[in-house]
């Protein structure tokens, strides 16, 4: 299957282990972004994946490119040009320290991209699915402008559109980002978020304490047939998150196709390793569900097995085959070594 995404990779500089940001005169490189880790993801699943973006010329920028070829990803469509490759540092968090994000990542090449640098017709054709996040639209007005060139050509050639919403309140405001991503929503097919995204980007709010640590599904199924009704999606899905601490969650999603609500398993995922990507690593589980098993039930359950097992995982990136998550969703979960 074809698998295309569209968003910016991003050069992320950590402090080694759970250092804070002070303590520190190296920072390790790793690279990731949205919708570049949903496209590693699905490449790892063997599907083909591509990732549209645009990155300069430099050698900084060929890093990036390099970083996707090497798990397999397309770069056909990346263009070349601009000044920069956005930036952000990330310090891990541990017990009840949160992590945290500073970014750097203005004027970067991807948030001052033109439409004339995508054929979006040539990046569609023959493509069976296409997936965006609200990272993308965030960053420039450009960048917006491109998401709906983007998502029209996928629409003109028949291709399955998901959303991950994935508010970011450094980039912009609710009232900004309500402004730009619900017109957006008449292309989705299938709308991925948490309960501070579908309340922040699309205006829903679930009749439940999520910060007191209440995910009961029920308090969700309101907003799910709601924003189903509104926006016309096929499938409105997101995550249930019980943050216990920075290194203590628990972990399990709900899935809604127009007519029924599935609940996946729950997974207690103590220690987190690293949680960046944990909601792209959940998408591009969706989208291989989705794409290949024959219910909207075994398709959460490969997501969510999916996300758990890249919180074990350091970087951005979730390397994970599609044999290791069916063992998960089974319920093999002892971590035995395999010999």
């Amino acid at each position: 299957m074809k698998v295309v995404t569209l968003g910016e990779i991003m050069l992320r500089l950590s402090p080694e282990g759970n250092n804070r940001f002070v303590q520190v005169d190296n920072f390790d490189v790793i690279w990731g972004g949205g919708e570049a880790n949903v496209a590693v993801s699905c490449a790892n699943y063997g599907h083909d994946a591509y990732f549209v973006s645009k990155l300069p010329k430099h050698e900084i920028g060929q890093a990036a490119v390099n970083a996707l070829r090497r798990y397999g990803v397309h770069t056909d469509h990346i263009a070349r040009g601009g000044e920069r490759v956005g930036i952000y540092y990330c310090e891990t968090g541990a017990s009840m320290r949160p992590s945290k994000v500073i970014y750097d990542r203005a004027n970067s090449a991807i948030s001052e991209a033109d439409p004339e640098d995508f054929d979006f017709d040539a990046i569609m054709e023959g493509a069976d699915w296409f997936h965006w996040s609200g990272i993308t639209p965030a960053i420039s007005d450009k960048a917006a402008e491109l998401t709906r060139l983007a998502c029209e050509a996928a629409k003109r050639h028949g291709v399955t559109v998901s959303v991950d919403l994935n508010f970011r309140k450094k980039l912009w405001t609710k009232e900004k980002a309500q402004s730009i991503m619900r017109p957006l929503m008449q292309y989705v097919d299938v709308c991925i978020g948490n309960e501070e995204d579908a309340e922040l980007c699309l205006g829903f709010k679930p009749d439940a304490d999520v910060e007191g640590g209440e995910t009961n599904a029920e308090g969700y199924k309101g907003i799910f047939k709601a924003m189903a009704k509104e926006f016309g999606f096929k499938y409105v899905i997101s995550t249930l998150r019980e943050s216990f601490s920075a290194t203590h969650n628990g972990w399990k999603a709900m899935i809604y196709n127009g007519e029924e609500f599935y609940e996946s398993k729950r997974y207690d995922i103590n220690p987190i390793i690293d949680r960046v990507g944990g909601g792209d690593s959940f998408s591009g589980g969706v989208i291989h569900g989705l794409l290949t098993m024959p219910t909207q039930g075994e398709a959460l359950e490969f997501a969510v097995a999916a996300s758990a097992l890249k919180h074990t995982i350091p970087g951005d990136f979730n390397l994970v085959t599609v044999d290791e998550v069916m063992s998960l969703a089974g319920g093999n979960a002892n971590g035995r070594v395999q010999r």
